[in-house]
């Protein structure tokens, strides 16, 4: 009834452990029980990426930043060559894919004399190649169609080396070069950007020389159509004798005549102030300089105005350079330089009024022409038509000559433009000589291999806990056999002597040190026995195990003597009759015992020994035999345990493990309870299961004893283990040393 009793409280008391599923507990004392095994698994990965790090070659890595500049430089003039274009993300990427590309590093391998490691040999290929020292940009397909595999394999090895990514959302392109050498990491990321560099001004170059090339072609063009304008007036003219006033002529004819040369002259200085006027809108149109307007370059007070503006800023510079920005000087120098910029403000905003005013009177001069032409060619008698005819050829040769003049101004800013350097990418952070490798990233990989060896720990731990086959809590007992534990003895070993310094047994010690450990945790163990039934207290107590080791002899005999102790009648019966080890240690000498007496040749009152030294009744096993089931299953064997029962107060029957002979199970038919020992985290669980299964029918199974825990060992496994109570400072004051 207490045993049911303490099996619900315990069983209540491990479901409110278990209540969430997981126990915080449960892990503290996992880590507590295994953390030097877990520990040995994260130092053994640490010492693996340690080895790891200490066998690879460190590699540095060098850094170049390029800005490619959204904003369009323009050159001075009227109209720029170049096109603007928004850096977006497809710009950016192509700028990338020009770092990478085969043309621009062959130059980077031949500059800095990498191809076969040899400077020299870089050298030689640049000049049997012929190549400038700033080469232009070649096509892709001849690039490749000229390189030998040499030059290939060294193109590709500076391209596995080189990474080019973009800053974030920045105009900026970091180029970077990892190398086993520091200097050398530096040099070919520095080489890299400044051959983009070179490349992006050899391009601008190029497209202002192709530029130049076609204004050239069509001035030759515009020039000779002009000619052949003006030849065809001056041909209508004399065909027609129109050159000059023909003898005879009317006054009108003579007015209309120079009426028309009048018209013409007005028409090309209307078509010329109009080239004009149209280079002043569309330099204002892009926010350009007026300086680029002929008026402007053409004028005198302007020229005076800008030496002016250089002499000035020069005093400017040469005063800072003495005195600071307060000095009376310099403010006075800055202030003639600011009235100067004025006027130079005013004077070009002036030429662009001209400018217009010039239009505008051309226009109008041209209209008023017209009209007198149209009204005197109402009284002339001349042909209609070929005045008209001339009229057309003149606005053909203004229109070719004012043609020809804007392109060759055009042609004239092209060629200036062609030596200006319009930079769309420089170097704003040029790349050093790295101090720290970038690779192996050592603390990374230390601590990625912690982190794997504290893993792989963790599950190596759970693992071999889970192959762990025996029994370690009092949880797992009740749970996997259904049965209360009686008791958790301590491994222990002897160190007590007598007064003949003899070193005492075990089962001595409830005699000779009932205060000890071992003593009081035997007296439980009894009670817990007396206890499991109440109704009908147990006489005759059999002690089993499943293996042979585990300490069942030892505690049947201190159970005995614990009894003897307490002035009880106690008779120990050594029914192991294959191994009979207590009867070794009861007496000395081998005599007859249990086989002789269930054979009928000698009494029980032959057979009985009385032990001083344990001061109980012992019966041994006696002689040898080899039919022992078939004598503990004898009738004899069944009136001798129940004469036994008659004479003594408590009968302990020590028998085989329950594992390998069926000795147990016989004698468990003739006892009242039977004890299981189990050895602490060593008995298989499936092996106690299969035994306990034979004697289960029968339900004389009092309980289980937990035999040679280890306390430091079991006090981590929680609070339900008994080393843990029997371990601590509390309890350790009730108990003997």
């Amino acid at each position: 009834m207490l045993n049911r009793l303490d099996t619900r409280l315990r069983g209540l008391d491990d479901g409110e452990a278990q209540g969430g599923g997981f126990d915080i507990r449960d892990t503290v004392n996992f880590v507590w029980r295994q953390w030097a095994f877990i520990l040995a698994w994260t130092i053994l990965a640490a010492l693996l990426g340690a080895i790891y790090i200490a066998r690879q070659t460190p590699l540095y890595t060098a850094t170049t930043q390029l800005l490619l500049d959204p904003r369009k430089e323009k050159a001075a003039g009227p109209d720029s060559i170049y096109t603007d274009t928004a850096l977006d993300l497809s710009v950016v990427e192509s700028e990338i894919a020009v770092m990478r590309s085969t043309v621009l590093l062959k130059r980077v391998v031949l500059k800095e004399g990498l191809l076969n490691g040899s400077g020299e040999a870089a050298r030689s290929s640049r000049d049997s190649a012929g190549s400038p020292p700033l080469p232009s940009p070649a096509p892709a397909g001849d690039a490749d169609d000229a390189m030998s595999p040499a030059m290939v394999a060294a193109v590709e090895d500076l391209k596995n080396a080189v990474t080019i990514s973009r800053a974030g959302q920045a105009y900026v392109i970091n180029v970077s070069y990892t190398s086993d050498s520091p200097a050398k990491a530096m040099q070919l990321a520095n080489a890299i950007a400044d051959a983009y560099v070179v490349d992006k001004l050899d391009a601008r170059f190029e497209a202002a020389k192709r530029a130049s090339n076609w204004l050239n072609d069509r001035l030759v063009e515009l020039r000779q159509q002009l000619r052949l304008s003006e030849e065809a007036v001056t041909k209508f003219r004399a065909d027609n004798n129109l050159a000059q006033a023909v003898p005879g002529a009317t006054l009108n004819q003579e007015q209309l005549t120079q009426l028309n040369g009048r018209l013409v002259a007005a028409r090309a200085d209307t078509a010329e102030r109009k080239s004009h006027l149209d280079l002043l809108n569309k330099i204002q149109a892009e926010r350009g300089k007026l300086d680029a307007l002929p008026e402007a370059a053409s004028s005198g007070v302007l020229a005076d105005l800008r030496r002016q503006e250089n002499d000035l800023s020069r005093q400017e510079a040469d005063l800072l350079a003495r005195y600071t920005g307060a000095h009376p000087q310099v403010v006075n120098v800055r202030a003639q330089l600011s009235d100067v910029r004025r006027s130079i403000a005013n004077t070009l905003r002036q030429i662009a009024s001209d400018v217009r005013n010039n239009y505008n009177l051309a226009l109008a001069r041209q209209e008023a022409a017209e009209q007198a032409l149209k009204e005197a060619s109402g009284q002339s008698d001349l042909d209609a038509s070929k005045t008209i005819s001339l009229r057309e050829l003149e606005r053909t040769a203004a229109v070719n000559k004012s043609l020809f003049e804007d392109f060759l101004q055009r042609a004239r800013l092209t060629q200036e433009q062609s030596t200006f350097e319009a930079r769309d990418a420089r170097i704003i952070t040029p790349a050093v000589a790295p101090g720290v490798p970038s690779s192996p990233k050592r603390t990374q990989i230390i601590l990625t291999s912690l982190i794997l060896g504290l893993i792989v720990g963790i599950g190596a731990a759970y693992l071999k806990e889970a192959l762990n086959a025996g029994f370690t809590t009092p949880r797992e007992i009740e749970t996997l056999l259904e049965m209360p534990l009686l008791a958790s003895i301590s491994r222990f070993s002897p160190r007590t002597k007598d007064e003949n310094g003899r070193l005492l047994s075990l089962p001595e010690y409830p005699l000779r040190m009932p205060l000890a450990r071992s003593s009081e945790a035997i007296r439980s163990l009894r009670s817990a026995v007396q206890m499991s039934d109440v109704d009908s207290p147990p006489k005759v107590v059999q002690v089993t195990s499943t293996l042979p080791g585990e300490g069942k002899t030892t505690i049947a005999l201190m159970m005995a003597t614990s009894a003897a102790q307490s002035g009880q009648n106690v008779l120990f019966i050594d029914c192991d009759l294959r191994h009979p080890s207590a009867s070794a240690q009861l007496r000395t000498e081998r005599g007859p015992g249990l086989i002789e007496c269930l054979l009928g040749e000698i009494e029980l009152e032959q057979a009985l020994f009385y032990s001083e030294k344990f001061r109980i009744w012992a019966l041994c096993a006696g002689g040898e035999s080899k039919n022992q089931p078939d004598l503990l299953a004898s009738e004899r064997m069944k009136a001798l345990m129940a004469k036994v029962r008659s004479r003594f107060d408590v009968v302990i029957v020590d028998t085989p493990p329950m594992g390998p002979v069926i000795d147990p199970v016989i004698v468990s038919n003739l006892v009242d309870k039977v004890i299981y020992i189990v050895r602490w985290a060593a008995t298989a669980r499936e092996m106690v299961q299969q035994s306990l299964r034979q004697i289960a029918g029968q339900k004389k199974v009092a309980g289980i004893v937990f035999n040679h825990i280890m306390d430091d060992k079991a006090k981590k496994y929680g609070r339900f283990a008994y080393g843990y109570y029997y371990g601590s400072r509390y309890y350790r004051k009730y108990y003997e040393k």
